[in-house]
């Protein structure tokens, strides 16, 4: 902005006590000087003037005299009244501090700025100094030092714009270097995009690979040995890869021309041989009711003969809708049959019409009520079904069974039958079994021989540890998630066992670490286990009916031994059986002698338990029995526990532990002849042999008048043995003495 000075006539309006020359200065200092953010927009554009522009000169010593400050324009203005050419050119100049700051020194305009606040600092230690004083010419002196600091305020406004000016021109050149290198950047990224459209097009061309690489070609050796000599060329194309290849390609192109006409010669021989098969199958369908008439006339001569084809053909007529497992079980025990088993007789229960019924799409039923029946239909209020009643729904339905099941009867020698029920879950995708003894005579059932011929575990762990009590699909868990249905196990008295054999007869089989829905029935799977199992099935029937008629004798105290077994003992034997009772898994495992056997896990929930008590005399001999499934093939484990002068275990009885040996390791001696079905009761009594031996060799006590107890019947050679004082269990036949193992 342009400061003008003040007229006369504004200089003469003067307060009362002051000179008219200092009414501008004071009325400057007085007023307060607004900030650069605080003046008004319209101000902001108005070319500003620096304090230097002025020259201000007055003498506070001439009190007397009035003078009038002058204001002398930096650009030179000539006074009033006087106005020349060279003053009007003048007049067309504005000051611009934006030039002006291209032309100072920062560092010049920040000494300024410090000795301007320094010399501020001093005049208004001074101005105060002189108010604290008083004194006339007090004041003169206070309004000179004011209107000197008014000069230096003007010095700090005016750098203080220049300052902004500064920082605006600074961000304005960091802008346009910013831009440029914007600019830079963007033209950069622009090459590498470039680059890189190049770098893919080289790939390409690299990588391409031409039609003629996918061809499988001919071998070179095979193409010029076959190839004619106006395609192989063999002198143009030995020594240029490029004209070789097109060679090669010219004799597979001639190649295939000769293979297409020869497959569309095989297509005309291929239909004239389908018209030959028209023809012939018509014959066919010709002859299909004269061979019916044929094999009703055969009939009586079939009965006769012993032949029923007619029986056989309507059995496989039905197996034609058996399920695929069921009908791998069917074909593969039917060739067993034939070939192995003549007593394996091979049928199918169910009905046909319901499994036929499976494999049809269901049909959209018409309404024939009439209108009344229909309004009737909307009146009535039907109760939706309950979440307990829907689950029970859902789980029939997924444990749902096929129509048809297959029926196996495997007859033994003693005429006694198995009759096996094998059943097929259709949701679940597993088989399963139900099985039933009948023998020729009615057997009088002993009450330890309860659980042996009963349909729940009659079968158990035919193999080892295939108890049938959980389903071998592992999808199956998935799906009883879904309806809550905790386990198997609370279903298969129903349903029948899924043993793992039953899923191999029927060519099943399931991976242990995942889930599978889809499973394939393999006919290989099961032809390679049918043999082995209804051996095993066999063997499991007469060790069940052998224990049977062997438990009959134990609970009345008879331990039979077969002939072929006497050999086996001596022939007096003074200790007997007087108990053998039942007892349940709970009751051994909470039997004191029993703790290594439960310990080491031969104790399971599938195995039958038994106890038996051998008395001589005063001595009381309790003997627990872990019968296993799998008896005779494996053996049952004694626990014993001796009451004579005190409690006698093997923890604190060698003698005990060396009896326990003779009986569970010692075993294969007493199985007897084969199939060993005997091997129990000459476990009993070899124990009562072992009691005898016990008894017999004890030392007589001195003191006790009177016979001994247990005179010395059996003869031994020595009488103890070792540090343990082992006595002589083990029996020598034919010579009839007891010696140490």
């Amino acid at each position: 902005m342009v400061l003008k000075p003040q007229s006369p006539d504004a200089g003469s309006r003067t307060l009362s006590g002051t000179r008219p020359g200092a009414v501008w200065y004071s009325t400057l200092l007085t007023t307060r000087v607004p900030s650069e953010a605080q003046l008004p927009d319209h101000l902001h554009s108005l070319p500003q003037c620096n304090a230097s522009c002025f020259n201000v000169h007055y003498h506070p010593g001439e009190s007397s005299k009035k003078r009038k400050p002058k204001v002398i324009r930096s650009d030179g203005a000539p006074a009033e009244g006087k106005r020349t050419r060279s003053d009007t050119e003048q007049e067309g100049k504005y000051y611009s501090e934006e030039a002006e700051v291209d032309l100072r020194d920062p560092g010049r305009d920040y000494e300024l700025y410090k000795y301007t606040c320094q010399e501020l600092q001093r005049l208004m230690a001074e101005i105060q100094d002189l108010k604290s004083r008083g004194g006339k010419d007090a004041a003169v002196e206070i309004e000179d030092r004011r209107i000197q600091s008014c000069v230096h305020f003007m010095t700090l406004k005016k750098l203080n714009r220049l300052a902004h000016i500064r920082l605006k021109k600074g961000r304005d050149q960091t802008h346009e270097a910013k831009q440029k290198v914007d600019a830079y950047h963007l033209q950069l990224q622009n090459l590498l995009y470039e680059v890189m459209h190049l770098q893919k097009e080289i790939t390409k061309c690299l990588e391409f690979k031409s039609k003629h690489e996918e061809i499988d070609l001919v071998s070179l050796e095979e193409f010029y040995k076959e190839a004619p000599p106006d395609i192989s060329k063999a002198e143009v194309t030995m020594g240029d890869p490029h004209q070789q290849t097109l060679a090669r390609l010219d004799w597979e192109l001639e190649q295939r021309k000769r293979l297409a006409e020869k497959y569309r010669e095989c297509l005309s021989n291929k239909e004239k041989i389908l018209k030959e098969i028209e023809v012939k199958k018509e014959y066919l369908s010709s002859l299909q009711p004269r061979l019916n008439s044929i094999m009703q006339a055969s009939l009586p001569v079939q009965e006769y003969l012993f032949m029923p084809f007619d029986q056989a053909h309507k059995q496989y007529e039905t197996a034609r809708h058996l399920p695929p497992p069921l009908y791998v079980l069917f074909v593969q025990a039917t060739a067993y049959g034939q070939a192995c088993d003549k007593m394996l007789s091979v049928a199918i229960e169910g009905s046909v019409d319901e499994a036929k019924a499976l494999f049809k799409p269901p049909e959209d039923s018409q309404d024939d009520e009439s209108d009344s029946d229909a309004e009737e239909e909307q009146t009535t209020k039907r109760r939706r079904p309950t979440l307990g009643v829907q689950l029970d729904d859902k789980r029939k339905e997924m444990l749902k069974r096929h129509p048809l099941s297959v029926l196996l009867d495997l007859k033994c020698k003693d005429d006694s039958v198995l009759h096996l029920t094998f059943y097929y879950l259709m949701n679940l995708n597993i088989m399963t079994v139900k099985a039933r003894v009948t023998t020729a005579t009615e057997l009088i059932t002993p009450i330890s021989a309860g659980d042996l011929l009963s349909p729940d575990s009659v079968l158990s762990c035919l193999y080892p540890g295939d108890h049938g009590k959980k389903t071998p699909n592992p999808a199956n868990q998935y799906q009883f998630d879904k309806v809550g249905i905790l386990t198997l196990r609370d279903y298969v008295l129903d349903l029948g066992h899924p043993y793992l054999w039953v899923q191999k007869l029927g060519g099943l089989h399931f991976p242990k670490e995942q889930p599978q829905h889809t499973v394939i029935t393999d006919h290989s799977l099961s032809a390679s286990h049918m043999e082995t199992t209804m051996k095993l099935l066999k063997t499991r029937v007469q060790s069940r009916l052998a224990l049977h008629k062997q438990f009959a004798s134990l609970e009345h105290g008879i331990v039979p031994v077969t002939s072929d077994c006497h050999y086996l003992f001596p022939a007096k034997v003074v200790s007997r059986l007087v108990k053998w009772v039942t007892i349940a898994h709970e009751d051994y495992t909470e039997l004191h002698f029993t703790k290594d056997i439960v310990e080491a896990g031969l104790a399971g929930d599938t195995n039958l338990y038994y106890m038996a008590l051998v008395e001589r005399g005063t001595a009381k001999l309790q003997a627990a029995v872990v019968l296993n499934p799998g008896y005779s093939s494996i053996p049952p484990i004694f626990q014993l526990c001796l009451n004579w002068k005190g409690e006698k275990t093997n923890n604190n009885d060698d003698n005990i532990r060396a009896m326990e040996s003779e009986v569970n390791v010692c075993y294969k001696e007493l199985c007897g002849p084969r199939p060993g079905h005997q091997l129990l009761t000459n476990q009993l009594q070899r124990l009562c042999v072992l009691l005898d031996v016990y008894l017999e060799t004890e030392s007589h006590d001195d003191s006790v008048e009177g016979p001994k107890e247990f005179p010395q019947e059996k003869m031994c050679l020595r009488l103890f043995r070792g540090p343990s004082r082992i006595k002589p269990f083990k029996y020598n036949h034919p010579q009839g003495f007891f010696s140490h193992r």
